[in-house]
């Protein structure tokens, strides 16, 4: 199989998805419309990068794709078979990387396949195989205090590829590092990709970081977030990091911000869509005809990272 734009043939590890129409709104103490009909076909061992405003759903998004929560209305399909809870064909790699602190690097890779009922040895080659891919086997006994960032991410990543998974959902899994590491690591993973052809699907806030990584970069609005523009990124495999200083990605990225500038107008970017409700004010509190005070909602404020916790009830979300 030959991506457009590839240099040569592409792994076929990887999975096609079909999202259908997917809606989904979130209730409780406030009602909030995260996705409205978000349609979108992902080729087997494609890489696409999911990009928009803070807030748009992008992360509830992955959350939908990886069975974590349903949506309202749509469904998401794996080749062809419906997504109706977690999937093994499906690996999640966060923002933080979550390792179990009491458990080494190895066993924290093992956790998945011990859930899923393998044998010990079968567990040992395998979680071996993986800290190889991640070129991390000398850290095997290394406890997650003891290593830096970069490197607990690095155990993430082989983690959620322990059941060889065909789709790796990633929420913006290197925005906690450093430019030259974030590079670095963009780099790498392409080399994992060359290597297992897992289809990826990945968050990120970074235009370089889509372009560079992505066969097409899908532009989503602001909330209640849909696609509004999918971008081709025919730019040759293999990539290297000094692909980023090429006249074709500083056009590709125009062409992204161009359709981000579209869907943002100057209320959105304040971060006055993220004013939840009116607080009522308290009777001698207020000087008469005050405008009410705003209640922001802490999980969307500006800078705030957007990740989500598959742990969290969804009540709470």
């Amino acid at each position: 199989m030959t991506m457009p734009g590839a240099a040569g043939p592409v792994p076929s590890g990887g999975a096609g998805i079909r999202i259908s129409d997917v809606s989904l709104t979130f209730t409780g103490s406030r009602t909030v419309h995260v996705l409205d009909k978000v349609a979108l076909d992902v080729r087997p061992g494609e890489v696409i990068a999911l990009i928009g405003p803070n807030g748009c759903g992008k992360s509830t998004l992955l959350r939908v794709l990886g069975g974590l929560i349903g949506a309202d209305e749509g469904s998401v399909s794996i080749d062809g078979t419906p997504v109706t809870g977690p999937d093994p064909r499906m690996g999640l790699v966060f923002q933080e990387a979550r390792l179990l602190a009491w458990r080494t690097a190895e066993q924290n890779v093992r956790f998945p396949m011990e859930l899923a009922g393998w044998s010990r040895e079968r567990q040992e080659a395998r979680s071996s195989d993986l800290l190889g891919l991640v070129g991390l086997r000398e850290f095997a006994k290394a406890k997650p205090s003891t290593l830096s960032g970069g490197t607990r991410q690095r155990v993430a990543i082989a983690r959620a590829l322990a059941l060889e998974p065909r789709v790796l959902l990633m929420d913006e899994p290197f925005s906690a590092l450093d430019a030259l590491t974030r590079e670095r690591f963009n780099a790498e993973l392409l080399r994992l990709w060359e290597r297992t052809g897992t289809t990826i699907v990945i968050v990120t806030h970074s235009i370089p970081e889509a372009v560079f990584l992505a066969d097409r970069v899908v532009v989503m609005s602001p909330r209640p977030g849909h696609v509004v523009a999918e971008i081709p990124v025919e730019l040759p495999r293999p990539r290297r990091a000094a692909d980023l200083d090429s006249a074709f990605v500083s056009h590709v990225a125009a062409e992204v911000r161009r359709h981000l500038v579209d869907t943002t107008d100057d209320r959105i970017a304040m971060g006055e869509d993220r004013t939840a409700s009116v607080a009522p004010s308290k009777p001698g509190h207020a000087a008469p005809g005050a405008a009410p005070a705003r209640v922001l909602h802490p999980d969307t404020d500006p800078g705030t990272p957007a990740w989500f916790d598959p742990f969290r009830p969804e009540d709470e979300a």
